[in-house]
């Protein structure tokens, strides 16, 4: 019996895998060769997928990428000498890119089944649900704090703080509330998560639920993902039955619930997805109140996002020290780092902070696709700076990238090669602002879309001076959009911008800063 594992993956979808197996059972029956295929998660080596890995006694071995066409190839070395087949990698696990990742949230990444309970359990599974039941309250958010686990969507804002505000305002009924609008360029751990490993955000909830005393959860998913909203949905369903939900069976009921987004940008701003949530048009709320203390239908709320609830249950399980072990400085644990754009070696890379930029986008991404010199990586999605090579030693942590004029965001990275040109990549950070703003504030409604424009006369002008005073009017509206907007979209929108014309004074006619 030839015992195969496929990634039922969306991107690993999208490039053909579904036909793989379709083609491996169609062959295997012709040949009559005795076939058992299972739809496993990705492991995010996803320049490599299709992946296929046979099941041996000695760990699994991987082929890739592989094609409908290769499969009658393939079934001839694997009856015979695996090792002898031109798409073999070996181990998997002992693929350089995925064996020196330090996978915490990923661990189960490829390994299991996304909708096997069995697999879950086998791996760990809703041990860290069981740690909480054995702790008050108090207790958890204690473990929470002393993880050091700071908010994973961004901003970076210490987990643990948010989970005693919660658990300490007064009120009859409290939400946690996911947020898994992912929409940010490059980005993709959030989907290969809710996809691949449903269960451990359905147990991060159900702990924070216990430890704040809410007792109703929302996972907001942005409508692009269908295969996500589909895995959360059967999750939840099996977790319901097999009475997950009813807290490890201590009579506190937790109701969790997946609501579909309407594919707004804004709707991934903490207060735009709570006014969506509640059947209102995404628009920015003024702060404060703050959410942890009127936030979903005006009650107590907490908001994260999946990769912060996701680490929840693995700090539960094997202690806050375990996990603030990992990164450096105030930047604890670990971040699924993300790959794209010109990459060689798209994918994801799950590290401790403190790795460089060089490290993840030349060692693990191996330069650009294209082989061109590399030009810049922009990091932390469309509204993240470019980040020049002369940068790239920069360890990747919050407070390192923050004294750059950057910030690690989500994880996204998106590399680039000399070919492109920042001018026009700055220009649409502008002009994106300018679609996806919520307009209720003038600094964002406004000052991005002056903001294309003044671009626009930049660039198109001939004259040196007239150049420098429209550059100088793009750096003071930045400014104002920096420190104005309320919130991130526009407060953010000015780093690509202003680390374009910082560190590409040339694309856009100008003279380098003396």
């Amino acid at each position: 019996m030839l015992n195969l594992c496929i990634p039922c993956d969306s991107l690993a979808c999208a490039v053909g895998a579904d036909q793989v197996a379709e083609a491996l059972v169609r062959e295997a029956a012709q040949r009559r060769l005795p076939l058992h295929i299972k739809r496993t998660s990705s492991r995010g080596l996803y320049w490599l997928e299709p992946l296929v890995e046979l099941d041996t006694a000695q760990g699994r071995l991987g082929f890739g990428p592989v094609t409908p066409e290769d499969v009658p190839g393939l079934l001839d070395d694997l009856a015979g000498d695996p090792g002898s087949h031109a798409l073999a990698l070996g181990p998997v696990e002992a693929i350089p890119y995925l064996k020196s990742q330090q996978r915490l949230l990923f661990a189960r990444a490829g390994i299991t089944r996304p909708l096997s309970l069995d697999d879950y359990h086998a791996n760990g599974g809703f041990e860290g649900l069981r740690q909480a039941t054995l702790l008050d309250g108090d207790e958890v958010v204690a473990a929470v704090l002393d993880s050091g686990l700071r908010g994973r969507g961004g901003a970076a804002f210490p987990a643990g703080i948010k989970w005693r505000t919660v658990r300490q305002a007064p009120a009859g009924q409290k939400y946690v509330v996911c947020n898994a609008d992912e929409g940010d360029s490059g980005t993709f751990a959030d989907r290969m998560l809710m996809e691949g490993d449903p269960f451990l955000l359905i147990e991060g909830m159900i702990i924070a639920g216990l430890a704040v005393g809410a007792s109703k959860g929302y996972i907001y998913v942005r409508s692009e993902y269908p295969d996500a909203v589909r895995a959360l949905n059967e999750a939840i369903l099996l977790a319901r039955e097999a009475g997950y939900l009813d807290v490890a069976g201590n009579g506190v009921a937790f109701d969790l619930q997946v609501r579909v987004g309407a594919g707004a940008y804004i709707c991934g701003e903490e207060t735009a997805l709570l006014e969506s949530l509640e059947g209102k048009r995404g628009i920015v709320r003024a702060k404060p109140p703050l959410p942890a203390l009127e936030g979903l239908f005006g009650q107590p709320t907490l908001v994260h996002n999946v990769l912060t609830l996701a680490s929840v249950p693995i700090i539960l399980a094997k202690g806050a020290a375990f996990y603030r072990d990992f990164g450096m400085g105030r930047s604890t644990g670990t971040l699924p780092f993300q790959l794209a754009g010109n990459v060689r070696h798209g994918g994801l890379v799950e590290r401790a902070f403190g790795l460089t930029l060089r490290e993840l986008v030349e060692g693990y991404g191996g330069g650009t696709a294209s082989g061109r010199p590399i030009k810049a990586a922009q990091v932390g999605g469309p509204l993240g700076a470019w980040v020049p090579p002369a940068q790239f030693d920069t360890p990747l942590d919050y407070e390192a990238f923050a004294a750059l004029g950057a910030m690690l965001g989500h994880g996204g990275v998106v590399l680039a090669d000399d070919t492109l040109n920042m001018a026009g990549m700055a220009r649409f950070a502008l002009q994106f602002c300018a679609e996806e703003s919520c307009g209720k504030c003038t600094p964002c409604r406004l000052g991005s879309t002056r903001g294309v424009e003044v671009v626009d006369r930049l660039i198109a002008s001939t004259d040196p001076a007239y150049r420098e005073s429209q550059a100088g009017l793009l750096r003071d509206l930045c400014d104002t959009m920096q420190y104005g907007s309320l919130c991130a979209m526009g407060g953010m929108t000015p780093y690509p911008v202003v680390s374009a014309l910082k560190h590409f004074p040339a694309d856009f006619g100008l003279e380098a800063a003396q």
